[in-house]
């Protein structure tokens, strides 16, 4: 793994006989399971604050000057909330669905402006990504059908790149995210 990588152990073990041993190999951040929201929580923010203390977080404070409601599709509870979390943390606001017809349905009662911007997964039951960009791109609000949208998945290929662009979407971020990437790319399309 590069330095730039950070490494989360989730383990049921007892912190403190394996601490050494994890730091060496190069461990960022502890999380005891079982696996809660709060410990989740904690987790994430002690990640970011780690970065940020380090020098590490040139991202996340580049996008402390932007902020808005995002759209997040994404129907893995777990990547739903590690992703809250990372935008909530840098100021956006976070509505989730959990599949793309529902992402589609969110957006089309929202008035224009309402969401800065969509994430969305690929893979998704009752609609997936590809087919609710699609679907977005081709609303009769043209100021809805225009938002940004940024593929989120662990489809990661060029060919996946290219059907993500290919079906409207504005990028691509492969998982597992990378927080640098992400901010990088929400500065690029929001700013």
């Amino acid at each position: 793994m590069g330095e730039h990588v950070s490494i989360i152990l989730m383990t049921a073990y007892d912190w403190a006989e394996i601490e050494e041993e994890a730091r060496d190999a190069g461990v960022t951040v502890f999380c005891g399971k079982p696996m809660f929201l709060s410990e989740l929580r904690r987790c994430l923010y002690s990640l970011v604050h780690t970065k940020e203390a380090s020098g590490e977080g040139e991202a996340e404070k580049q996008i402390g000057c932007l902020t808005g409601r995002i759209l997040l599709a994404e129907d893995n509870e777990l990547n739903q909330e590690i992703a809250e979390v990372i935008l909530e943390e840098a100021g956006f606001t976070v509505e989730i669905a959990e599949d793309g017809q529902k992402a589609l349905n969110m957006l089309k009662k929202s008035e224009a402006g309402y969401y800065q911007l969509v994430l969305m997964d690929i893979q998704m039951p009752n609609m997936n990504g590809y087919e609710a960009a699609r679907a977005i791109r081709g609303l009769e609000n043209r100021e809805l059908a225009e938002i940004p949208i940024i593929a989120m998945t662990a489809n990661a290929f060029e060919e996946d790149r290219q059907e993500a662009l290919k079906s409207g979407m504005n990028a691509h971020i492969a998982k597992p995210i990378d927080i640098g990437v992400l901010f990088e790319a929400l500065e690029k399309i929001l700013a």
